[in-house]
């Protein structure tokens, strides 16, 4: 005997609408519009990915200063596969500045020899020394010629010769650790909820154009009274990844920060528990309870804060005043190198 049953899925929904190497369009219902707009901010800020943070410079003879190039340096997407859980913070690992758990060394060295231009490219980083894993820390190289980004070009003679640390971090720290090129948002194509009032100077429908997505959606009829207790249902989200990590796994991870958030609010809400400085269970210092960004951590009463990378005017391994094992920093004296923060 057969048994028709009628059984309403219970909740979140997830419907792939395009799949892609490095971007993936989904929509994501039964949720709520706080759900769905915390996760697009955890994957825009809160994933960690693998940059490089400081370049020792040896020689530059181009016409770029050496900022410059640190900066470029900087915004080379590097791959980025499985560091959250193979690589640790720099500011929460048991060495004095650097090391292969905590960091990969990439070096660059090009000279011009002949009378053409020399191009020097992302794919002329190479990874020294040990690391994590097998990918952390290569240069993301997409282009059907193979060369990644342009870093510089050097005329006959001119010389590149530098050292650059590349560490784990957040784009609340700074953009260059972001995965996502871009994360798109929508829901209510058809403004059934009337949370936008459109401008226009005749006709909203014709200079108001719906997306693609009402596609997905019927309109609400004109003579249809107006709800005011409706809720967003439907959320329609696209994210492009970089290339440092494949778009599920942005998407998973970025779901994995809002676990130990909430994970950290109960436990300080409960008083079973304390947070770490990552939102994860376990910390012992009643000071760091809660959920909380590492950047915006307050230091207890008569600490000068100095002891964290993102307090103001603390002392960090990674900016550019700080002491390094390369000499000191370009403003200060003593050191035959330059390095930079990138």
């Amino acid at each position: 005997m057969d048994y028709e049953m009628d059984i309403e899925p219970t909740g979140p929904q997830v419907t792939v609408r395009e799949a892609e190497p490095y971007r993936v369009d989904f929509k994501l219902s039964s949720v709520d519009l706080a759900f769905a707009n915390s996760l697009r901010r955890a994957m825009l800020a809160e994933v960690p990915t693998i940059a490089i943070d400081l370049v020792e410079v040896e020689k530059n003879t181009s016409v770029l200063p050496d900022e410059f190039l640190a900066h470029r340096l900087g915004l080379i997407p590097l791959n980025s596969k499985n560091c959250d859980q193979d690589v640790e913070y720099t500011r929460d690992c048991e060495c004095e500045d650097h090391c292969a758990r905590c960091s990969v060394t990439l070096t660059l060295h090009a000279r011009c020899t002949g009378d053409d231009i020399m191009r020097v490219y992302a794919r002329d980083l190479v990874v020294s020394g040990e690391r994590a894993n097998e990918w952390v820390g290569n240069p993301v190289i997409t282009d059907p010629e193979g060369n990644g980004p342009l870093i510089c070009k050097l005329r006959r003679g001119q010389e590149l010769k530098m050292t650059c640390i590349a560490k784990k971090g957040i784009a609340k720290e700074h953009a260059k650790w972001m995965p996502t090129a871009a994360v798109g948002f929508e829901y209510d194509p058809h403004n059934n909820l009337k949370h936008v009032d459109y401008w226009y100077e005749e006709d909203p429908i014709k200079e108001w154009p719906v997306s693609h997505n009402a596609a997905w959606e019927h309109a609400a009829p004109p003579d249809q009274p107006f709800d005011y207790d409706a809720q967003p249902n439907n959320f329609y989200i696209d994210v492009e990844s970089v290339g440092v990590l494949e778009p599920d796994m942005i998407i998973q991870q970025g779901i994995t920060v809002l676990q130990r958030k909430l994970a950290s609010v109960i436990s300080a809400l409960s008083g079973t528990g304390d947070g770490d400085h990552n939102g994860v269970m376990g910390g012992e210092d009643e000071d760091m309870m809660g959920v909380r960004s590492p950047d915006a951590y307050e230091p207890p009463e008569g600490i000068d804060g100095g002891f964290t990378a993102y307090a103001n005017g603390g002392a960090s391994a990674w900016g550019a005043s700080a002491a390094t094992p390369y000499g000191a920093t370009p403003y200060g004296g003593g050191g035959s190198n330059r390095s930079y923060g990138a």
